[in-house]
């Protein structure tokens, strides 16, 4: 009788035994190994904003990962007085143990995000696209962009502001300040203007805002890279002789109606800084965010004794370039003519 009831506790301590190890193994591999796995296999970029409970964190994950014990989870963020994980972009592996996860959410081991804008007009379209991309509200960077006195640090100003952010991909964390962002964006620019750049611009004549300026109206006047040093050639003719530049991206830009096809008398007549019908020199600053490379090519324009163009009738998107006005108006009567043909108004 009693041997057989040392066998029957014996074996209930043995099956506690295995139990207790199979809880450990399994809390073990939980917590080291894996309890959070992709659905595809792949890594994933997680995004969490500020004041995300735990409670709520296998919820977001959801989308892109299975969570094997969520109860485990839970009970090993209670372990770990895990409240709250710490807002950013985090990548996160095909297969994740809970102290892995914990840890970086907690510490905030945060994964660059690339941030990239071209193609770029106006301040609110700048500050739109940057806020798409970034935990920023769009109004904070909108703000400074609009701000003389903030904008004046960087030797800019409302009008040149859009001249600091030069159009590539840039990798920093999503909860950047909008301060650190344009610190960001100011290393960059200096970067891009060394002293063998700021030479050219000196013996043009021409400031860092002028070049950038000069480049964006190239930029509007084509989308052929081989005609931009021999635009930003044409249009450095006309401010040395003291013509307008009569640029027809910058009456667009005037009207803030970029899908003007055919610019009339009636735009001509637009009262605005931006109009270059009507003035004299440069508009205030750029009419987008110019390439880096355009303004290279401004820097190393073209010389020529060019004062007009127009494009071509073939609307192959090229231009012909004329120094005499007798010339430039057969081609411009020549486009005219394509223009009616076609109906474009």
């Amino acid at each position: 009788m009693q041997s057989r009831m040392k066998k029957t506790i014996l074996a209930i301590v043995t099956v506690l035994l295995l139990a207790l190890v199979a809880l450990a193994g399994e809390q073990y591999y939980r917590l080291c190994v894996s309890n959070l796995t992709s659905r595809d296999g792949e890594a994933h970029l997680v995004y969490i904003y500020p004041d995300t409970p735990v409670d709520s964190l296998l919820q977001l994950l959801s989308t892109d990962f299975e969570t094997a014990a969520p109860r485990v989870f839970a009970w090993h963020a209670h372990l770990m007085k895990f409240r709250y994980p710490r807002p950013g972009c985090y990548r996160i592996g095909p297969r994740t143990g809970d102290l892995t996860l914990i840890r970086k959410l907690r510490g905030g081991e945060q994964t660059p995000v690339e941030v990239t804008f071209n193609h770029i007009r106006t301040r609110a379209q700048l500050a739109a696209r940057l806020g798409a991309q970034l935990m920023l509200d769009s109004a904070d960077i909108a703000s400074r962009l609009e701000d003389d006195s903030y904008m004046s640090r960087y030797a800019l100003n409302k009008a040149t502001a859009v001249s600091l952010f030069l159009p590539d991909t840039y990798e920093m964390y999503w909860t950047i300040s909008p301060d650190a962002l344009f610190e960001r964006m100011d290393m960059a620019y200096h970067h891009f203007w060394n002293i063998d750049r700021q030479q050219k611009a000196k013996r043009l004549g021409l400031s860092r805002t002028d070049v950038a300026t000069l480049a964006s109206i190239a930029e509007e006047e084509t989308n052929k890279d081989f005609e931009y040093p021999i635009i930003a050639g044409l249009y450095y003719n006309r401010l040395r002789k003291g013509m307008p530049l009569q640029a027809c991206p910058t009456v667009k830009f005037a009207l803030q109606d970029f899908s003007l096809r055919r610019i009339l008398n009636e735009h001509l007549k637009t009262e605005s800084p931006y109009n270059t019908y009507r003035n004299k020199g440069l508009p205030p600053g750029p009419i987008r965010i110019p390439r880096a490379s355009t303004m290279d090519a401004v820097l190393n324009m073209q010389p020529s004794n060019y004062l007009y163009m127009c494009a071509s009738a073939d609307f192959n998107g090229t231009h012909h370039f004329s120094a005499t006005y007798a010339e430039h108006a057969r081609y411009a009567r020549q486009y005219q003519a394509e223009l009616n043909r076609r109906g474009i108004r």
